[in-house]
């Protein structure tokens, strides 16, 4: 990462004491940001920027202490305003670089794209900022593949789901097509059975019409013979006692 340091020189005598403060706490604070104490770095630089907001170093290298502690988003919006106060292309170049690389470890990948070909604009011939440009776009198309993969295995998963949930319910049907057939064979095999029984029992003879009166005539014919066979034996007397 490029880091721009600089200090600001005041030539009115009233100011002297003030600008020393503030140069002295931007040395500090360049010297913990060398020995990697990113955070006591931070912390000399804001109270450098309490004294000067318009400190062009101290907003520049306040993003790069916020950088080095991982806080992107925070080193970004330092870098933003650096690139406002920056009026020299060459560091207003450097500004936009280093925003480039805090919006991409944000994962902002496509705005850091945006401010590294903002800073070649500037200065055309940085080769660190056509490397990082480059690889920030090669990292947006992975990116890109991996959100497209993503969702077709989004779709995968749910022509799986859906394919599974159909084999599911073929297997509930043909569950009940059983089921049903079962009650079929049963319904079928009580009915034969039922019939079988019913052959087994003795079928009532059935005659004829003509057979029945033959039958009745013979019964009126026997019946007549008795009562002249009755009537041929002559009924016995009864003896009557006389009255006294």
């Amino acid at each position: 990462m490029k880091t721009f340091l600089t200090s600001l020189c005041f030539v009115v005598s009233c100011s002297v004491v003030i600008a020393q403060s503030e140069r002295s706490l931007i040395r500090e604070g360049n010297n913990a940001y060398k020995q990697g104490k990113f955070a006591d770095a931070e912390v000399d630089y804001r109270k450098a920027l309490d004294k000067n907001k318009e400190m062009e170093s101290g907003t520049f290298n306040l993003g790069d202490a916020l950088y080095k502690q991982g806080r992107f988003d925070e080193a970004a919006e330092q870098y933003r305003i650096a690139t406002t106060r920056q009026s020299e292309a060459k560091t207003k170049a450097q500004a936009l670089h280093n925003l480039g690389n805090a919006l991409v470890k944000g994962q902002k990948i496509a705005d850091g794209i945006g401010a590294y070909k903002e800073a070649l604009k500037l200065n055309p011939k940085d080769a660190d900022t056509k490397y990082n440009l480059e690889y920030a776009k090669a990292l947006l198309q992975q990116q890109q593949q991996q959100q497209n993969q993503k969702k077709d295995d989004k779709k995968d998963q749910r022509k799986q789901d859906q394919s599974k949930q159909d084999q599911q319910k073929q297997d509930q049907q043909k569950q009940h097509q059983q089921k049903d057939q079962q009650q079929q064979d049963r319904q079928q095999q009580q009915r034969d059975q039922d019939k079988q029984q019913q052959g087994k029992q003795p079928k009532k003879m059935q005659i004829s019409k003509e057979d029945a009166e033959r039958i009745l005539q013979a019964l009126r014919n026997e019946e007549r013979d008795v009562q002249k066979k009755l009537k041929k034996k002559a009924p016995a007397r009864v003896q009557v006692e006389k009255d006294w």
